[in-house]
């Protein structure tokens, strides 16, 4: 198998760009930005660790809980996770980073490009708190650049349309999963309680 290693190569199976996919990247958020990430319960940021580790992690809360501070500026508040830590320790290390913000429901995505930097500023965790939980950092993302993707790919796939959704029963539950890789708890149903005891404790 043979791979393509240039942007020359990649560029004489793939036709040019139209206008329309070159005009529309932004360098700040519009009125239609801010209402996309105002009603975007779910995104996906993408960073990586500046040596050629590249990570996709998810954020998710309720609608309009990114913040936008102003036309160039968003600030993503940091939920209890695992503490792994992946995706803040690629912003300290390689700020740039990728977002996807989605909608459920709606086939366009919003995709956003910018550099990121931490903090744990207390008026801004204090705006992003939910029900009197502050987030422990906040991810504050400079836009770059800010467009609207079209929907091909998620009318491909049919993801929101439920009758073409699995059972959930086709799949193992995270415990039995995690029994099997790590021995996580001695039975399935016992790892799948432990993870629901944690999710009721620790969602925000």
């Amino acid at each position: 198998m043979e791979f393509l290693t240039s942007r020359e190569d990649l560029r004489r199976l793939y036709k040019a760009p139209g206008d329309g996919p070159i005009r529309k990247e932004l360098p700040l958020l519009d009125r239609h930005c801010r209402a996309f990430i105002a009603r975007s319960p779910f995104l996906l940021i993408g960073s990586s660790d500046g040596r050629g580790n590249a990570d996709v992690t998810p954020r998710g809360d309720r609608p309009g809980f990114v913040a936008v501070l102003d036309d160039h500026t968003i600030a993503i508040p940091d939920r209890p996770g695992n503490n792994r830590l992946d995706t803040l320790e690629n912003i300290v290390a390689e700020p740039a980073v990728g977002l996807l913000f989605l909608i459920p429901n709606m086939n366009e995505t919003l995709r956003l490009n910018g550099r990121a930097r931490i903090t744990a500023d207390e008026g801004l965790r204090e705006r992003l708190a939910v029900d009197g939980k502050r987030p422990t950092t906040v991810i504050v993302v400079t836009v770059q650049s800010v467009y609207m993707h079209c929907a091909k790919a998620f009318m491909r796939s049919n993801l929101w349309a439920p009758e073409t959704w699995p059972a959930r029963s086709e799949m193992p539950t995270l415990g039995e999963i995690l029994k099997d890789q790590i021995a996580y708890a001695a039975t399935a149903a016992e790892a799948d309680e432990a993870l629901a005891e944690a999710y009721a404790k620790s969602m925000w």
